[in-house]
């Protein structure tokens, strides 16, 4: 069955960042001149999905606003003569066929996922956890779809760690997959383990492909690190029902989560700019 439908988790707090996220969403950071939010989105759509399905919470209404149409907006530039800007907020809005759904309570990324259950129905999906920016030729995303359509079974995105890093992520044991370099075989996931006791050096990131048995079991997952709800958890509870295989990512990750990660991403996509990146390189050079 196709992959349709791609969640968005944008229920955080995002204390990384505050005070600024006090009153504004941590997705609407801008990276260059987009909210962090619109690339999450645009990998979706150039990966074939057709319908996003975010996950919300308290304080998240900007990102509503942001897909909807702006008429006041609109009328304005029109008024204007501004039609390069009105071409660019009416492809916002007609960007993606998006629907919202609240995460209530914050219980792990777990439970955010089966918040989406009704509105997923029982096909396969992928996740998108949009602090994670990846800079690749190719979408990541459709990489992992094109996996999950070789194997028909789910995928995760992985990225190799540094030791001292295995105790931030969900850990993957793999075995590699015929002559790929890039797709293993899960046989087993540990979250957040001390480096003595990683199967690997594979960490799990924000790109998720999973298949709609996932909602069942974490139903009956208990919390697991930080008293939440690990979909590490629950992918390593599946693996007795189902295969699960990981796409190593190509291009560069970003952690947007965090404001060095933020910032560093902000200045790698604004040097491959050419209306900004010649000065911006040259404004480098003289602070350093």
């Amino acid at each position: 069955m196709k992959v349709r439908k791609a969640v968005i988790i944008v229920a955080g707090w995002g204390t990384r960042f505050l005070p600024m996220t006090r009153s504004q969403p941590k997705e609407m950071l801008p990276l260059v001149d987009r909210p962090l939010i619109q690339y999450a989105v645009e990998e979706a759509i150039n990966s074939g999905i057709e319908r996003v399905i975010m996950v919300t919470a308290l304080g998240k209404r900007a990102i509503e606003d942001y897909f909807d149409h702006a008429y006041d907006l609109e009328h304005f530039l029109e008024q204007k003569g501004d039609t390069e800007r009105l071409k660019q907020m009416r492809e916002l809005s007609k960007m993606a066929d998006v629907c919202y759904i609240r995460q209530k309570e914050h219980l792990g990324l777990g439970h955010a996922i089966l918040i989406a259950r009704d509105i997923v129905g029982r096909e396969p999906f992928a996740v998108i956890l949009p602090d994670d920016i990846i800079d690749s030729e190719v979408p990541c995303l459709k990489r992992m779809i094109d996996v999950y359509a070789e194997h028909g079974a789910g995928v995760v995105a992985v990225e190799r760690v540094g030791d001292e890093d295995t105790k931030k992520y969900g850990i993957i044991e793999p075995r590699q997959v015929g002559v790929s370099e890039r797709v293993y075989e899960v046989l087993s996931l540990v979250e957040k383990p001390e480096p003595s006791q990683a199967p690997s050096r594979l960490g799990i990131v924000g790109r998720y492909v999973l298949t709609p048995e996932i909602f069942d079991v974490l139903l009956v997952t208990p919390p697991g690190k930080g008293n939440e709800i690990q979909v590490t958890d629950a992918l390593q509870r599946l693996l007795k029902q189902q295969k699960l295989y990981a796409y190593e990512l190509e291009g560069v990750r970003h952690d947007t989560g965090a404001p060095l990660g933020w910032l560093k991403a902000n200045i790698a996509y604004a040097l491959k700019r050419s209306d900004i990146g010649p000065d911006l390189r040259e404004y480098l050079k003289k602070m350093l």
